[in-house]
């Protein structure tokens, strides 16, 4: 069952990042890539909590620490990706201080 976990999450992972790639094939916005990371790790998230309850209905303690050991991993990863600082895009060629930030700090998810 864990071969089948992680082969349907490379799929989802391979899937989303060409979806990424083909709705900026120009110009790759890290703000977005950094949102769709967020929602896809919310819903795994999610998922690894309904697992850890269906196996404590279950009984299989075990199985249920597992799911969620890794339910708490996936939110600690959560809190590290909204900490990224995003660089705002080079304001150089803007036409007036109020299309440009400048002095303004990065900013974070």
């Amino acid at each position: 069952m864990t071969q089948l976990h992680d082969l349907r999450l490379r799929l989802l992972v391979q899937q989303e990042s060409e979806n990424i790639a083909n709705s900026q094939p120009n110009d790759l916005d890290l703000s977005v890539v950094q949102a769709r990371c967020l929602c896809w790790l919310a819903l795994l998230a999610e998922a690894h909590e309904e697992q850890a309850n269906d196996a404590e209905r279950r009984g299989d303690t075990e199985q249920a620490m597992g799911w969620f050991a890794d339910s708490m991993r996936l939110r600690d990863v959560i809190q590290v990706v909204t900490t990224i600082e995003i660089p705002l895009p080079d304001c150089g060629d803007a036409e007036s201080d109020d299309d440009c930030l400048s002095g303004d700090p990065p900013l974070a998810a």
